[in-house]
């Protein structure tokens, strides 16, 4: 099973003035989104992870479900992961996997302290909305003739996704007093973030689908999430380059 649909001909290519449109609110939101980057923590909660030990449970779970709500990299990807799923149990399985990769490399990641570059690993993610969009409008079997596994490209970039965060995680020196059950408790939350960011999506997504406005604009939808996922790449890209210099 795919959650991917080819596009074809009788699907209304999106106008010039659509696309201009629905770009400029892309980059009006993605600017507004943060000053920092898609997975930075805000001012005062990056004081209170870097000035908090010991065991904080209930603080640490309300942070990770903070981050995910806010964090439109992981919103963007999910979107398209969901785009075309249409049962509940196919949503299950690829929001798990996912759910999975990113807490496997978020929770090692600051555990082991691994030292990557956040913004190569930032590009990578934006590089997954590039994927999945490209996926939903059916560029690899058009170009390709072969579709890729999903489920896989779902846990591959999961994994990133989570690494993305603990290489911020990292940045704050987080106590090691409690590390273990407050990375758990992130994790936690994350999670609860996750689902409750995905409720979300899936309820505006099955009145769309009802509506007669879906087909005629899901092209467009899935080229926006694409540009958006261009943006952040060349954002993190511009960023490495700068940090290198």
């Amino acid at each position: 099973m795919t959650n991917n649909r080819a596009f074809g001909s009788g699907v209304p290519v999106p106008s010039r003035p659509q696309l201009l449109f629905l770009l400029a609110i892309v980059l009006a939101l993605m600017a507004c989104a943060s000053s920092a980057f898609a997975h930075a923590v805000t001012a005062g909660d990056k004081g209170y992870i870097q000035e908090v030990s010991g065991m904080k449970l209930i603080p640490f779970m309300y942070l990770g479900a903070k981050h995910m709500v806010t964090g439109y990299d992981h919103l963007l990807f999910l979107f398209g992961v969901v785009f075309f799923l249409y049962k509940m149990k196919h949503v299950a399985i690829y929001v798990s996997l996912f759910a999975i990769g990113h807490s496997t490399t978020m929770l090692a990641g600051v555990y082991f302290g691994w030292n990557v570059s956040s913004y190569l690993i930032d590009a990578i993610i934006g590089l997954s909305v590039v994927y999945k969009a490209l996926d939903n409008l059916g560029a690899y079997q058009r170009w390709f003739g072969v579709q890729p596994n999903t489920k896989a490209a779902t846990l591959i970039f999961g994994f990133f996704h989570g690494l993305g965060l603990a290489t911020k995680i990292l940045d704050y020196d987080i106590a090691q007093d409690g590390l273990l059950p407050n990375l758990l408790a992130f994790n936690v939350g994350v999670e609860l973030g996750q689902i409750l960011a995905l409720a979300m999506i899936l309820i505006v997504m099955g009145y769309w689908r009802k509506s007669g406005s879906f087909w005629k604009h899901a092209y467009t939808a899935n080229v926006v999430m694409m540009s958006a996922g261009f943006i952040l790449i060349g954002y993190q890209m511009t960023g490495y380059f700068v940090a290198q210099s």
